[in-house]
């Protein structure tokens, strides 16, 4: 590794690829530009010396901060300007106290730039960093760094001024296109149910695969209730998609197989679930929340 003056050292996470850290090398130490070097880190303005890691790379020409799929051209495409869960959560407590981006950076000691890069790219800061920013933002580490997922989705604060609106036919049947995972509504012999099962929409119905003798097979030949939704805590925002209709096997084995190779997901719960349900959409409602202000 060589580098020059104005040249910028950049970390990586190794399991990632993202932009741990970056700084300009304002300081060499040997003629022909090996380590180490003295760096001027973006996140801090502190200037240390560096022996880079096998995680480390030069750009050369110095210039301005760059997400990283403009450094190396290897990262994914979710990272090219979209931000990732740690940014979601440092704009939002930074939404929530009302504080300009500036003034954060200010007292978590970086620079805004590098705060705003956080705050808009998959970036994967230092463990140091993010306290920084825990502390300056009146949150915890745990918060941050999503430590808290295993709570039920709901528990971050609601909107000041939200707005609750109902979703017309297409992008209702468009969020639930996604696929995934949704919420089978029925009755058993135990009274109603409610059951999560891996999903697709297959020739405008709901498919999904279970075991011949399990619960939720008890849908074939009853109206069931089918139900999807998103919740982002992070930004106090969701949506859900209600669908009611009958429920029936599919034992054609030309549409089985077509099911098979059109499926995109497999049921978690694994085991021999040879049985498919489709479900057709006799009746589609969905709802959104967003604040208010929102286009």
């Amino acid at each position: 590794m060589h580098a020059h003056r104005g040249d910028r050292l950049i970390v990586e996470s190794p399991s990632t690829g993202v932009v741990r850290r970056d700084g300009e090398i304002i300081g060499l130490h040997h003629e022909d530009g090996a380590p180490p070097y003295d760096v001027r880190w973006s996140d801090t303005g502190e200037v240390t010396l560096v022996f880079p890691g096998p995680d480390a790379h030069i750009q050369e020409g110095g210039g301005p901060q760059r997400p990283a799929d403009q450094i190396t051209g290897e990262t994914e495409a979710p990272s090219q300007g979209r931000p990732g869960d740690v940014g979601r959560r440092l704009a939002e407590a930074r939404r929530r106290q009302g504080a300009a981006l500036e003034e954060v950076a200010r007292r978590a000691r970086m620079s805004p730039q590098y705060l705003d890069y956080l705050e808009t790219h998959a970036a994967d800061p230092s463990l140091g960093t993010l306290l920084r920013l825990a502390d300056a933002l009146g949150t915890t580490l745990l918060e941050l760094q999503g430590g808290d997922q295993e709570r039920p989705p709901g528990q971050g604060r609601a909107l000041l001024h939200p707005r609750l609106r109902d979703l017309g036919d297409q992008e209702c049947r468009h969020l639930l296109s996604t696929h995934g995972v949704g919420r089978l509504s029925l009755t058993t012999a135990h009274g109603p149910a409610v059951f999560p099962v891996n999903y697709d929409v297959v020739d405008e119905a709901i498919v999904f695969r279970t075991a011949p003798e399990s619960a939720p097979a008890a849908a074939v030949g009853n109206d069931v209730a089918f139900e999807v939704d998103h919740v982002d805590d992070a930004l106090s925002q969701g949506w859900s998609v209600l669908v009611t209709g009958r429920a029936r096997a599919v034992s054609d084995p030309d549409a089985v197989h077509r099911l098979e190779e059109q499926a995109h997901t497999t049921p978690w719960a694994g085991g021999g679930r040879t049985l498919w349900v489709s479900i057709g959409i006799d009746h589609l409602t969905g709802r959104r929340i967003t604040p208010a202000d929102d286009a």
